[in-house]
């Protein structure tokens, strides 16, 4: 079977005075996403500086960027490694909630960052720790992440000066969640992300390039079932219809058992996942939740153990932070492609 490889005060200070509203800098290095979730047409003008006053609207949350950020705290692998992805790295002051190691393609750029190597907290900041930070962004990975509980509600912080910006991909709010969520929306972020930090060239570089990589992947046609395991013991909790693994799975060939429920990861069931007697099984890698854990677990439990991808050790790993909505899906499509070939099914 196959095993996973693993791998304040300051702050008033330093508000900023917002001077009027600016316009989203048009012609994005990537399609961009509207108010409803629709992709709003490729864009085809050459990547270009940022025109400065720049508003967003994040998951609702309008923000107005003057310049581009230069202290920014990151939350969640996804936003950390977006950034050092687009040679960004020595803009993050700190970083927090971290799901695992960045991939070895980033290493280099993460070895540069101090803020990277070590990490503000291993849970989402509280408020006073980042305001000590001086930020003038803090890029979230969720919503929850920017609370009153965390850190810091958007209304606070942007009365402090500093600007908000939530992966367009883990929007919860009526008609900003991309429903479903495509690999156009996450090249979507790249180009938001670019035009925020004037960083048009390497967005517009970055997507070229996850493009091309994902364009050589040949689905497989086989018509072939996947369980993504995601974590839970009593129940499973797994990739549903219409988030990042359904996306995986739907590029890489495979069918998910689970697609007919609408919502990005969801509570099933072992009777469930029983009956649908997945051909293969998707095993979500997390410090928390082993791969490793996982098989245990299903080779453990006589119902779980009679199904055929148990019985077979039909099992495919993904790293936790691949598994969400980043620059690592693309590589999570290659990884999962392989893998499954390697299966010899």
């Amino acid at each position: 079977m196959l095993r996973p490889s693993y791998r304040s005060d300051h702050a008033l200070r330093r508000a900023l005075a917002v001077a009027g509203a600016g316009a989203l800098v048009a012609g994005l290095a990537a399609c961009s996403t509207g108010a409803a979730g629709e992709t709003t047409g490729e864009a085809t003008a050459p990547a270009s500086a940022t025109g400065y006053p720049l508003t967003v609207d994040s998951c609702g949350f309008q923000t107005t960027f003057e310049k581009a950020p230069e202290r920014v705290v990151t939350i969640k692998s996804s936003t950390t490694e977006m950034l050092l992805a687009l040679g960004l790295g020595d803009r993050i002051v700190a970083s927090a909630f971290l799901d695992g190691p960045v991939p070895e393609s980033l290493a280099d750029a993460a070895a540069e960052a101090p803020a990277v190597a070590e990490p503000l907290s291993d849970e989402a900041p509280g408020a006073e720790a980042v305001l000590e930070l001086e930020p003038d962004l803090v890029y979230a990975g969720w919503e929850s992440n920017l609370t009153a509980e965390t850190a810091g509600d958007r209304e606070t912080l942007a009365g402090l000066g500093v600007a908000t910006f939530v992966s367009p991909a883990a929007c919860k709010e009526p008609g900003y969640m991309p429903d479903p969520l495509s690999f156009a929306d996450v090249f979507s972020e790249i180009g938001q992300v670019g035009a925020i930090f004037d960083a048009a060239d390497a967005a517009e570089d970055l997507i070229a390039e996850q493009r091309a990589t994902l364009e050589a992947v040949t689905p497989d046609e086989r018509g072939l079932t996947a369980l993504w395991y995601s974590s839970g013991t009593d129940n499973p909790y797994v990739g549903a219809g219409i988030g990042a693994p359904q996306m995986i799975l739907d590029a890489v060939g495979l069918e998910n058992v689970a697609a007919d429920v609408h919502d990005t990861w969801t509570s099933y069931s072992w009777e469930k996942a029983v009956e649908a007697d997945p051909d293969v099984i998707v095993l979500v890698d997390a410090a928390w939740n082993t791969a490793d854990s996982k098989i245990e677990r299903l080779e453990g439990n006589p119902a779980t153990a009679e199904m055929t991808a148990v019985r077979e050790g039909r099992y495919l790993v993904l790293p936790f932070p691949a598994s969400e909505a980043g620059v690592r899906n693309v590589d999570a499509v290659v990884d999962l492609a392989a893998q499954l070939e390697a299966l010899g099914l």
